[in-house]
């Protein structure tokens, strides 16, 4: 039954298509029986039509396409041309069906994003027993068991040791992603690896899939500016021709010398072939499907206005943190001056209880070693921490705290510091009794797919430019790594949307990439706009599209769009062109009304099934 209402355009199709060969069967035995037959075809054929057009035009007095076949249609029967009428109305159906079939396939590509999410999950209690409960109901703070190969029902931080998930629906990235205790899980992802545990940190609503299909929802509202512009110029064509065609009729009868039932009959043609069905397909099914490829692919665009803009960017401004980055320090570079072992285990034991992002990176780097009895441990603000160890003390922290205002170290590792602090990495030193047993060298390293993204952006010709907060030495070496054209440093919130309006001035249309509340003014301003999933609520609002956190996706968009424009310029002309030469084949009597319905309403098809090739687009 739901199969039925999902498919009733179809379902009616098959019985208008039904009935026309009924009647064709008949036409030489029974021409009158064949009539009523064709005369049922076209009622249940053009039902859905004439519905369509009527509601328009009484409830929105707007005249649409629809009107214009089913006069079309009812002219060709009132002169007889009954089989004319019902072939009409039977591949006019077919065409809308076809549409809607196309549409359908466009949305069905995001809709089944839905199917990802499991319906059932495996709740743990205080006393260790499991439970199946509906996905729907669990709540923030609940405890989750995921067995290998299912899929993690909803958003949150692993409390297992480890753990394997394949991210692919998210990230558009094939690879498996292992992920430690605390790291951050999204509900939909496979477990690849064995057994976890996890807990709930988002309510359902919340939820990455549940915001990315909220988006997509949305955006498949939203029309582009050449569908917009086409669309509203329907109810002025369709108002032309309405009055094109009697006065066609009256010049073909009173100057061309046609007979009364040869003028109408070319008048319904005309009012068939001068439809512009295929024009106004042309925008929408390519704009759907572009925004359905985006989304599997991993970036989510807010609408077909959005997706034909991207094609327009000349230059594209991108924060460091976050969006460049991992948006966490990390251990590059070390030095030891004694046994790295027992440095190793020492500032494991030492940064233990501590939260701040140095700590926990020097932990992660250190995760391997065993911890050690400390005898004191003293924490002291903004500079670092003071043990004690079998009867010496040691200093982890800043230079000036571990080693004091003169350290007695060698010119070779002065020059060494010197160039690592250059190159805008934090230094963390450890002495012993001060004198210097070890230093460590953290930076906020690149994401993986940063380098890729800028080497195709610059080979499509578009300047990239970094925008950041943080200080010069550390931006300058990223952008020296990355081979970013631009960097601004120290850049406020204000500094960011202030500088973009220069930009702006510059480079004529300009893309803003971020990921924090600091870039919300940037991305708000931007012309383009590219928010990073894993960043902030504020960030995925202000902007325009969502990347799931591969930067790649950004000349992908680009190349998208180009396309998107081409195929819809494509379409437009292809439209205008089988119009122009059904009208003047019409006019020249060298077609008949069957020939011009199928000529018609196969263009209509045809730049449907063209703009459906973005479906496919890599």
């Amino acid at each position: 039954m739901s199969w039925l209402k999902e498919h009733l355009h179809l379902l009616e199709t098959g019985i208008c298509l039904g009935f026309l060969l009924l009647g064709g069967a008949l036409l030489s035995v029974y021409p009158q029986v064949a009539s009523a037959f064709f005369i049922v075809a076209f009622l249940i054929g053009g039902y859905a039509s004439a519905k369509t057009g009527l509601t328009e035009l009484f409830r929105y007095h707007h005249l649409s396409v629809d009107i214009l076949m089913i006069l079309a249609a009812i002219g060709a029967g009132l002169i007889g041309y009954w089989l004319e009428g019902a072939l009409l109305i039977f591949i006019f159906s077919l065409s809308n069906t076809l549409e809607e079939m196309a549409m359908e396939k466009s949305r069905h590509a995001i809709s089944s994003l839905m199917s990802l999410r499991p319906d059932i999950a495996c709740r743990i209690d205080d006393q260790g027993i499991a439970t199946t409960v509906e996905t729907k109901d669990l709540v923030i703070g609940d405890r989750l068991q995921v067995r290998k190969g299912e899929a993690v029902p909803i958003d949150g931080e692993l409390l297992s040791d480890f753990g394997q998930f394949d991210e692919s629906m998210v990230t558009g990235e094939p690879l498996i992603s292992d992920k430690t205790q605390g790291a951050v899980l999204i509900g939909g992802t496979i477990n690849q690896g064995q057994a976890i545990e996890m807990q709930v940190t988002v309510a359902n609503q919340d939820t990455l899939f549940a915001k990315i299909i909220t988006l997509v929802e949305s955006a498949q509202t939203k029309k582009s500016q050449t569908a917009t512009f086409i669309e509203s110029l329907e109810d002025s064509y369709v108002k032309a021709v309405l009055i094109l065609v009697p006065v066609f009729i009256l010049i073909s009868h009173f100057i061309s010398g046609w007979t009364w039932l040869d003028a109408f009959y070319r008048g319904m043609i005309l009012l068939t072939v001068a439809s512009p069905c295929a024009l106004i397909a042309s925008t929408a099914p390519a704009s759907l499907a572009a925004i359905s490829c985006a989304a599997r692919k991993g970036l989510i665009i807010k609408g077909g206005e959005i997706v034909d803009k991207m094609g327009q960017i000349e230059a594209v401004v991108m924060d460091k943190t976050g969006t460049l980055t991992q948006g966490k320090p990390a251990v590059v570079d070390s030095y030891y001056c004694i046994d790295k072992t027992t440095v190793d285990a020492l500032v494991k034991s030492a940064e233990a209880a501590s939260t701040h992002p140095i700590s926990i990176a020097l932990l992660d780097y250190t995760q391997g070693q065993a911890s050690l009895p400390l005898q004191t441990i003293e924490e002291i603000p903004g500079q670092g921490f003071k043990v004690h160890y079998q009867e010496q003390e040691w200093r982890i922290g800043k230079k000036s705290f571990a080693l004091g205002q003169h350290p007695a170290i060698s010119e070779s590792l002065v020059k060494a510091i010197d160039r690592l602090e250059r190159q805008g990495k934090t230094l963390v030193f450890v002495s012993v009794d001060g004198q210097l047993a070890a230093y460590y060298a953290l930076l906020d390293t690149l994401k993986p797919e940063s380098l890729k993204a800028i080497q195709e952006l610059h080979a499509m010709g578009i300047k990239t430019i970094m925008l950041t907060g943080d200080q010069t030495k550390t931006a300058d070496y990223v952008a020296q790594q990355l081979g970013v054209d631009e960097v601004v440093a120290n850049c406020l919130p204000q500094d960011k949307a202030a500088y973009l309006s220069e930009l702006k001035a510059k480079y004529g249309f300009v893309a803003m990439v971020g990921d924090g509340i600091n870039d919300a003014p940037a991305l708000a301003q931007a012309d383009v706009s590219y928010a990073i999933g894993s960043g902030t609520d504020i960030a995925m609002e202000s902007s325009d599209s969502v990347i799931m956190d591969d930067l790649t996706r950004i000349p992908y968009s680009i190349r998208l769009s180009r396309q998107l424009r081409t195929i819809v310029k494509e379409n437009i002309v292809f439209a205008l062109a089988v119009i122009t030469l059904l009208i003047l084949a019409n006019i020249f009597q060298l077609v008949n009304l069957p020939l011009g319905v199928v000529g018609h309403e196969g263009s209509t098809i045809l730049v449907i099934l063209n703009g459906l090739r973005l479906l496919s687009f890599k």
